[in-house]
């Protein structure tokens, strides 16, 4: 007996060296999904942050080889997983470093981001990436952070891979509820059918977020928001979230250009109120010329109630699938 318990529990020399190798090593995993402003564990990117100074952090982040909606394409990444990367790293930032309090409410006011496509090949393992961020244009009410602007410097394999700015405010429960007054409960509008999936480079139906609207604005759709989307609307919400909105200006600029594999590799987005549930929202898009290397500019506008709910324009890379 003695000696079979010698053979399965290790002596302390074991033990003990058991704990420095792994006292030695980072063990991987995701940040708590409510830094993040995720309810699904699987929607966390974000594995590790750490201060380099004030006001500049480093933040790691894994890229799946499969997801849900942020499907890899003729052998690339997704570069909505990037934007959401940057997204995250803004909520992450603003609660453990700047001590922003769970259930202040974020306001996105602009997202912005340049790629290289090369850096966007997807690989036989999930994709590791460092976002170097530098926040700035701090402004604080009553001693707490009421928004910043915050600048990215992606890395992959310590080359650079892309860059970002994103923007935001957040206030209060009180405040919000202020704010929005009667729209925190409101239901939403039929959910039309949307456009073929093939042409806005989806797979399937239910990520496609525009609606044929008029066949004499071809270039015009009716925003489609399926608020039982588990990505779209990974937690209830009372307006339609900002990626969202992004994820029509991307689909937007596929169907005006007519190349639905091509990668999108720039975003200029601002974003000027609330898209509201109950109420229709156009999405109008305008493709531009292409430039000496081939990427097309396309401009989105999205409109609700006869006023502008955001602004983008989203640069497509034409490709080859590796």
């Amino acid at each position: 007996m003695s000696r079979t318990l010698s053979a399965v529990v290790p002596d302390q020399r074991t033990r003990t060296g058991a704990r420095n190798m792994f006292a030695s090593t980072r063990l991987t995993t995701t940040v708590p999904r409510e830094y993040v402003h995720r309810a699904a564990v699987s929607e966390v990117f974000l594995t590790h942050w750490e201060a380099d100074s004030p006001d500049r952090f480093s933040v790691t982040a894994q890229w799946p080889r499969a997801h849900a909606l942020f499907v890899p394409v003729g052998g690339y990444q997704d570069p909505l997983l990037l934007v959401e990367s940057v997204r995250q790293t803004g909520a992450l930032l603003a609660h453990a470093q700047y001590e922003v309090p769970f259930g202040h409410q974020f306001l996105m006011w602009h997202m912005s981001f340049d790629a290289r496509p090369e850096a966007l090949v997807a690989g036989p393992r999930p994709t590791e990436v460092v976002l170097r961020a530098e926040c700035g244009d701090i402004t604080r009410r009553g001693g707490k952070l009421a928004g910043m602007e915050y600048h990215v410097t992606v890395e992959r394999d310590g080359a650079p891979l892309a860059t970002a700015t994103a923007a935001f405010s957040c206030t209060s429960p009180s405040v919000y509820r202020r704010l929005r007054g009667d729209r925190t409960g409101g239901a939403s509008v039929p959910l039309p059918v949307g456009i073929v999936p093939e042409s806005v480079g989806r797979q399937g139906s239910r990520d496609v977020v525009l609606a044929a609207a008029d066949p004499h604005s071809p270039h015009r759709w009716q925003l489609r928001v399926d608020t039982a989307h588990p990505v779209f609307f990974d937690h209830p919400v009372d307006h339609v979230p900002g990626m969202v909105l992004l994820e029509a200006a991307r689909q937007a600029a596929h169907a005006a250009t007519d190349l639905p594999d091509a990668l999108p590799v720039g975003l200029e987005s601002a974003f000027a109120r609330y898209a509201e549930l109950d109420a229709p929202c156009w999405i109008d898009a305008e493709a531009g010329r292409p430039d000496s290397a081939g990427r097309v500019p396309t401009t989105v506008r999205g409109t609700q109630n006869g006023k502008t709910v955001f602004t983008a324009t989203v640069v497509l890379c034409p490709t080859r699938t590796r």
